[in-house]
């Protein structure tokens, strides 16, 4: 087998598809993402979350494309899942591509993250295990942006872990 001539580093951006850019946005940039920059023409938004970027794309049709209009996604269901595991098949019959993704978080205050949470009016669930990152088990929040995507919210390792790419 022929040697790979890079190496993966971390995470480096995810797309999101949306029907509404302006309250996702506004979403991510209270969470603490800052906008990298807004490409109107092609209905985007690009933000900087910590090391990586989340970009942000409109699925509304642009009435001059009509023709060619974007896939008709199901709007989020409004049960929330019982369990942090990924469900495929739902997803897949809400029309979604993502079950979810990860940012890594520093402080990670469970009591404060949550008490955000409930103020900002946002779904969450905590976990009563370490869950596996890329540095390692380590606390975890999941939460659900409006658009109904799954979000982790990744703590740092347990001291007593070693990453698992080290």
């Amino acid at each position: 087998m022929a040697q790979r001539p890079f190496e993966i580093q971390r995470l480096d951006h995810l797309v999101l598809r949306t029907r509404d850019i302006e309250r996702l946005v506004a979403f991510y940039e209270g969470l603490g993402c800052t906008i990298v920059r807004k490409l109107d023409a092609m209905s985007m938004c690009q933000m900087r979350a910590g090391d990586s970027m989340i970009d942000i794309v409109s699925i509304a049709p642009d009435p001059a494309t009509a023709d060619s209009a974007a896939p008709d996604l199901a709007a989020p269901d409004s049960a929330a899942p019982d369990s942090a595991a990924p469900d495929s098949a739902a997803g897949a019959e809400q029309g979604r591509n993502l079950d979810h993704f990860a940012i890594r978080v520093e402080p990670f205050d469970e009591s404060a993250i949550l008490a955000y949470c409930k103020a900002h009016a946002i779904e969450s669930q905590t976990m009563p295990m370490s869950l596996l990152g890329a540095d390692g088990y380590g606390p975890a929040i999941y939460i659900k942006d409006p658009d109904g995507n799954r979000v982790e919210l990744k703590g740092p390792p347990d001291a007593d872990q070693t990453p698992p790419h080290k």
